[in-house]
């Protein structure tokens, strides 16, 4: 029969996935000797069965009796017992805080008869009924779903009636009246009685906290904080203890370390003659945990001593709640205490310098989310701020600019010195410009994935995108909000990429110091404790990590920022980047090219450019590896938009215009190269198959800058890479053409050149024939971000604002599938190929360059399957570096 109860001598902290985390730390502090208020455990597993089942299941309801007799007996009283009533708190508790995003019933068992005899053996009239109201009000709330307002106001309504503002002024006749009140209002509302049969209360409000699993709130937080949603949640059932006894009794809330700032010292809040939920609900102003010491000192010097202990045990900060009742200290929960990103890597340096923890179990103490955390600017929150729009956040931190619609003008504007924010339905490659000069980028359309989102992560530009409320009109420059507000071109907003807010005007912002570090303008030494403990965990991560991590950059300033944060190679030069611009009207040319003669014309002019780009790429990054991916998207997104150029052809032949001929010429170019699905059309190695001598000249280009750089005392690690190959033939073909021009460019400069030559594995046929592949391909970099379309079969341009957010909401994805690895589908691609890869070639150097490079969760998966190296955008190095590190060690602590 299976097991769904535990006593609190029967479990320990190890058994979080059974009993949840509440219930197996008030098990380890009862096999500690702490003071713990006897109790048992309802195991997960009976969750999971309710949830599955719409019931408990069969066994459970013997189990709670068989352990609450057992409870009864150790405290020598019985549940709702009519003379000296026996009370229980019941309380949820999942693996992972869930704070406040689920249930809790306390004082379960009094009734209209023991609320008399608990009454009569406290001494205390005023305390049973106190307790009996909150019983009512939050098993209504709780179990029944009640409005919690019915019951607010009714106790807002007496204080006034009584002329009194606190619920401590309230008589015990005025409590009991309430009750009565609360009671008829359970009645009203539900269409039953309040249940006067404390059994019946104890088994609803197990199921209320069963039930308080799937909702909203729970899943919206589950979501939030990656829980995965199969995991249930324990329930506690816990003899009540009373902080609302009077004057000699209390609750609070103590931290064994300041979990904002990481500081050492007494942390918390103390409330008397109150129950926990009144600390949590604000409803009276607590006090300093500090002043308990002038109330109740030795309470209080046994609350440090148990919070000493526990850190002790623990080995990290602990959070702890606790209760008095008439000068008897009891603990009600401790766990694992939640803390910003700053506490984070204070208290982890710190525990290394009290010899608590070692350097690499220090590691494991911090995440790469924290770190980014740490790295973006925020606004100042304690200002005053006007909101007029939320979308998602697309990219964090905070910008502030003038609002300006189009990226000519925002470059031209960003020159004068004036900050700006790029303001666009929707970006495209040709607001490039404009996004590097503005100080942050809004899009009404668009998702996480999209290109303003894309493009700004890899900038460490803060992006807002999706902010669906706004009007964006940029013939009229100016959006119109939601309210009917219209901010014209030139008014300042501010923008918070973290919560995805956008604010009218000027709201201050502080910089990140942490950046000002990596950057190198902050000395550690001198920079505060917060840059002195990034910088210890760094180094440790940086000596612990197997992976190296290496930067998608496209250009020398890129690379050279990329290098100070610590990338040690370039894992993704994208030369597309390198025809925008000044060079669109060259592409164009060479896309119109009639004859032999025009197409090499146009390689010829473009030939000196894209060889000066690759001099100062290898310059930046000299004596590291630099792999430089071939052109990849298709043509047609150097030319005209289709419906833009058919309406200038229209007006130039209708007004006889000298360049009505160009452009249609340029029109039917455009039609000719009209893709219905141009990711899947041609593009990648299929471009350069099809437009000879265009793969011939970027790979001269890119030799003929490695040898310059060889002869001007530099050591270029070029690698080429050859993208969208599916099969091998195709790589075959374009490396015997890459062999070709180095042989040649080798004879013209004396400099003897041998590339390295690979591919990028990005479709599921290259990963199901990678050990093919590999007889060609000296190196793997995984594309992970169009794999990830091409296994699950999406467009990534369009799938999410169509029905990701439905995706989450049932729990098919708990992640995007292109923020985080798919490992359980694309996840298996890359293992497949890794291993067939190496198969072939023993040395096969593997890596990847999508944007899940810079991911977390998915570099410790990278980091199992064996990959040399992961490449992210230049800002997210160091979380990559960090993540690397962590990866190395325990896989990762959970930072949850």
């Amino acid at each position: 029969m299976p097991k769904y109860v535990y006593d609190f001598t029967e479990g320990n902290k190890d058994m979080k996935d059974l009993l949840g985390g509440k219930g197996a730390n008030l098990a380890e502090m009862t096999r500690m000797g702490l003071p713990v208020p006897p109790g048992f455990t309802i195991t997960t597993e009976a969750c999971k069965a309710y949830l599955a089942n719409g019931s408990s299941p069969d066994e459970l309801s013997q189990q709670v009796s068989d352990y609450l007799a057992a409870l009864e007996k150790v405290m020598g009283r019985t549940l709702g017992d009519h003379d000296d009533p026996l009370l229980v708190s019941v309380r949820s508790g999942a693996k992972f805080s869930m704070p406040g995003m689920m249930e809790t019933v306390l004082n379960i068992g009094l009734n209209d008869v023991s609320v008399e005899g608990l009454a009569k053996v406290s001494g205390n009239e005023r305390f049973a009924q106190d307790s009996y109201r909150r019983l009512v009000q939050m098993f209504g709330k709780t179990v029944l779903g009640l409005e919690g307002d019915l019951f607010e106001h009714a106790i807002d309504d007496l204080k006034k009636d009584r002329g009194v503002t606190q619920d401590t002024d309230l008589t015990a006749e005025d409590l009991a009246g309430l009750v009565a009140t609360f009671k008829g209002i359970v009645k009203t509302e539900s269409g039953a009685p309040f249940p006067q049969d404390p059994r019946i209360q104890l088994d609803m409000a197990v199921e209320a906290v069963f039930r308080s699993w799937n909702a909203d709130r729970a899943i919206l937080y589950r979501r939030q904080e990656r829980i995965p949603a199969d995991l249930g949640t324990a329930v506690n059932i816990c003899t009540m203890v009373f902080g609302n006894y009077g004057e000699n009794s209390g609750t609070g809330v103590a931290f064994t370390r300041d979990p904002a700032t990481g500081a050492k010292g007494v942390y918390g809040d103390y409330l008397e003659n109150a129950q926990g939920e009144d600390v949590v609900a604000g409803i009276r102003n607590t006090l300093s945990l500090a002043a308990l010491e002038g109330i109740d000192k030795a309470s209080y010097d046994q609350l440090l001593d148990i919070m000493r202990r526990l850190e002790e045990h623990y080995q990290d900060l602990c959070d702890i709640e606790f209760t008095i009742e008439r000068g008897k200290l009891w603990m009600l929960q401790t766990r694992v205490g939640k803390r910003t990103a700053q506490a984070a890597f204070r208290i982890a340096t710190q525990l290394v310098d009290e010899g608590v923890i070692t350097d690499d179990e220090a590691i494991q103490r911090v995440s790469g989310d924290q770190l980014a955390q740490l790295m973006f600017p925020r606004f100042d929150s304690s200002v005053p701020r006007t909101l007029v729009a939320k979308g998602m956040n697309a990219s964090p931190g905070a910008a502030v600019g003038k609002a300006v619609f189009d990226s000519d003008s925002a470059e031209a504007l960003a020159r004068t010195g004036e900050k700006v924010i790029l303001v666009r339905r929707e970006t495209n490659p040709d607001d490039l410009h404009g996004m590097i000069a503005a100080q942050g980028i809004l899009t009404s359309r668009g998702g996480k994935t999209s290109h303003a989102a894309v493009v700004a992560r890899g900038m460490g530009k803060t992006c807002v995108c999706g902010a669906d409320s706004l009007l964006v009109d940029t013939k009229l420059r100016q959006m119109t909000c939601s309210d009917g507000r219209v901010i014209k071109e030139g008014e300042v907003i501010s923008i918070d990429g973290t919560s995805g807010e956008v604010f009218l005007g000027d709201v201050p912002v502080a910089p990140s110091p942490v950046v000002q570090y990596f950057e190198g303008n902050l000395d550690p030494a001198t920079g505060g404790e917060l840059v002195a403990a990034v910088d210890r965990v760094m180094a440790v991560a940086d000596r612990a990590a197997r992976m190296k991590v290496r930067a998608n950059a496209d250009n020398g300033e890129d690379c050279a920022r990329a290098r100070r944060f610590g990338a040690v190679g370039v894992g993704l030069c994208r030369t597309e980047h390198m025809f925008l611009g000044d060079r669109r009207a060259m592409v164009e040319r060479l896309i119109l090219a009639d004859t032999d003669e025009e197409k090499q014309g146009a390689l010829d002019a473009l030939l000196p450019m894209q060889r000066q780009d690759f001099v100062e790429i290898l310059e930046a990054m000299d004596g590291l590896p630099v792999t430089i991916r071939l052109l990849d998207p298709p043509l047609h997104e150097f030319l005209p938009d289709i419906t833009e150029l058919s309406v200038k052809v229209a007006l130039a032949e209708s007004r006889n215009d000298d360049d009505r001929a160009d452009n249609l010429r340029l029109l039917e170019a455009v039609r000719r190269l009209h893709e219905a699905n141009p990711m899947l059309g041609l593009r990648g190695v299929r471009l350069g198959l099809v437009i000879g001598g265009l793969f011939a000249m970027q790979a001269r280009a890119i030799l003929e800058a490695t040898a310059e750089r060889v002869k001007a005392g530099g050591d270029p690690r070029p690698e080429i890479m050859v993208p969208l190959v599916g099969a091998v033939q195709e790589l075959e073909s374009i490396k015997e053409e890459i062999v070709h021009v180095a042989k040649e460019v080798s004879v013209a400069t004396g400099v003897d050149l041998q590339p390295m030559v690979g591919t990028m594995i990005e479709l599921p046929r290259a990963a199901l024939t990678a050990d093919l592949i590999a007889e060609a391909a000296e190196f793997f970099s995984f594309g992970t971000n169009d794999l990830t379309q091409t296994t699950w079969g999406f467009s990534r341009d369009d799938v999410e604002a169509a029905f990701f957010s439905h995706y989450l909401e049932k729990g098919i994805f708990k992640d995007s599938p292109f923020e985080s690895l798919d490992t359980e589908g694309v996840g298996q691609m890359v293992k497949i190929a890794a291993a067939k890869g190496r198969r072939t070639r023993p040395g096969l150097k593997l890596g990847v360059c999508g944007e899940h490079g810079g991911d977390p969760a998915s570099i410790h998966f990278f980091n199992e399957v064996g990959l040399d190296y992961v490449s992210c955008s230049p800002f997210r190095v160091p979380v990559a570096r960090l993540e690397a590190g962590r990866s190395a060690g325990s896989g990762g602590s959970d930072t949850r």
